[in-house]
């Protein structure tokens, strides 16, 4: 009897010592992907209608900080410029610094550097843009796009203006990696620039983030309910064991 309550005892002591460190390490990885978040991410309110159906009006998202200089082609991006009302405002990168991007093809594509680019992120499947035209992007600069084209005030309204439309990369300070709300959505590189040189920018760590916060919570959980159960288990053994006293 004495040897079997030593076992259990020492089974009591493990299995609460298991029960802290499952507690410990999920509150570091709670606090720690929050905390993670905060650095590389911002929230940000989408103010107008032109990335439908993308990310909607009055959308909360999630956008990285980034350098201008990380930013790739399909990158949905968060800039300021003086020339567009020096406001935040959310874009496509549609073309960058030595890119020639015309529109439309007799398919009614937009072509980036002759190449036609096949673009299902945009709101109709009209063709990429009411009006033709066609743009050479200066080295260091961006030229923009919103996914819905017969509302978007995009780089297109900008023809006429220095570097015929783009902006410089120095005023991107964010890329939207995915929209918090109402969605819960990531907002996923589009295949279609892949081809091109230099690719498209990798994905966020949001994912890994949310990884992180999800699986510190499980533990937590875990750690937290073993306790009642592990208690409940010794008084039902204790009730079954009396009982087979009397």
């Amino acid at each position: 009897m004495s040897g079997t309550g030593r076992t259990d005892d020492g089974r009591g002591r493990l299995g609460s010592m298991l029960s802290g460190l499952a507690v410990a390490v999920g509150c570091v990885l709670f606090l720690g992907g929050f905390a993670w978040a905060a650095v590389v991410y911002r929230p940000y309110t989408v103010p107008t209608e032109s990335m439908t159906p993308t990310v909607n009006a009055g959308d909360r998202v999630l956008a990285q900080r980034v350098d201008g200089s990380e930013v790739r082609r399909g990158d949905v991006v968060v800039f300021t410029d003086p020339a567009w009302g020096d406001m935040p405002m959310v874009k496509r990168v549609v073309g960058i610094g030595g890119d020639k991007v015309a529109c439309c093809e007799k398919g009614g594509r937009l072509t980036v550097n002759g190449i036609p680019v096949e673009e299902p992120y945009l709101q109709t499947p009209d063709p990429a843009s009411a009006n033709d035209f066609t743009a050479e992007v200066p080295k260091g600069q961006l030229f923009l796009l919103g996914d819905d084209r017969r509302v978007s005030l995009d780089s297109r309204v900008h023809l006429e203006d220095r570097g015929q439309g783009s902006v410089p990369r120095s005023a991107v300070t964010a890329r939207v990696d995915a929209v918090a709300w109402p969605l819960g959505s990531m907002i996923e590189r589009p295949h279609a620039f892949a081809a091109l040189p230099g690719g498209v920018s990798s994905a966020g760590p949001l994912e890994l983030q949310l990884g992180a916060v999800v699986g510190g919570v499980v533990l937590i959980l875990a750690g937290a309910v073993y306790g009642p159960v592990a208690a409940r288990s010794k008084r039902n053994k204790q009730g079954k064991a009396t009982a087979g006293v009397h």
